[in-house]
């Protein structure tokens, strides 16, 4: 059975608390119930993983590189200035796709850039949870067209 990781960086354990005008009143917990609906549909499985640092999220990236057939993350602020996260997902061979539950690109301007995306195979931007769901798709038919 095919398996993904699925990391989300800071402050998305925040959600439901965390400006809900933006990011929703669902949580962390519910985006993975649902993300776990969806790997079932599509015969997968998930590993989630949350920090709020920097050297976890890389140590993950590096843990998992030959157990994971790809990798949906949300590196939260870390997106634009963590050259690290970046060379760490450079450095592994499974497909990775950024995924961000707002619109980035309609927020404040730092958040326009990210360091990450062009080491990754696509980007998901303002679609909710529902970005998620279409990573994990796109990374399971790519997996089917290979």
């Amino acid at each position: 059975m095919k398996t993904y990781l699925v990391l989300n960086g800071p402050n998305l354990n925040r959600l439901g608390l965390r400006e809900p005008g933006v990011y929703g009143h669902a949580t962390l917990t519910d985006l993975e119930q649902q993300l776990q609906v969806k790997a079932q549909e599509l015969g997968c499985q998930l590993i989630f993983k949350q920090s709020n640092h920097e050297g976890q999220i890389i140590d993950w990236i590096h843990e998992y590189a030959e157990d994971v057939n790809g990798l949906i993350i949300n590196p939260g602020a870390f997106t634009h200035y963590s050259y690290a996260i970046r060379d760490a997902i450079a450095s592994v061979s499974y497909p990775t796709i950024e995924v961000h539950i707002s619109n980035v690109h309609t927020r404040e301007a730092f958040r326009h850039h990210s360091v990450t995306a062009p080491v990754t195979v696509g980007q998901i931007v303002g679609l909710g949870f529902k970005g998620y769901h279409l990573a994990l798709i796109a990374l399971v038919e790519g997996e089917n067209e290979s």
